[in-house]
């Protein structure tokens, strides 16, 4: 996510080109106000890496992902089926759809200490 928010944050222009879009202003703020949503998740996430998630004072940071990764992957599953050429989408939607089901998991069961 720190690497996605970075790269969407400071070089949208550049990443609209490289997947054939143009980079005018509304995708290219759009592009950079995802890179800071990317920006905050990271660092929540860092924040909350000795936290036992799935509890109830880190409950809220395991229903953010999982919606975030769930939601994301939704939309990237609709698209991949509508455009199976699409390699990077298809690899997108891989990882977003293993995040999705591990947080699920995390949310819908009891925390375990390791």
């Amino acid at each position: 996510m720190a690497l996605l928010g970075l790269f969407t944050s400071f070089l949208p222009a550049e990443i609209l080109n490289a997947v054939g879009l143009t980079s005018t202003i509304l995708p290219t703020l759009l592009l950079q106000i995802t890179g800071a949503l990317y920006l905050g998740f990271a660092l929540m996430n860092w924040m909350a890496k000795t936290l036992l998630i799935g509890g109830i004072y880190s409950r809220p940071v395991c229903i953010g992902n999982f919606l975030h990764f769930t939601i994301a992957a939704l939309a990237l599953i609709k698209v991949a089926m509508n455009h199976p050429s699409l390699n990077y989408v298809l690899i997108a939607t891989i990882i977003y759809s293993l995040f999705a089901i591990l947080f699920g998991v995390v949310l819908f069961t009891s925390p375990k200490k390791m």
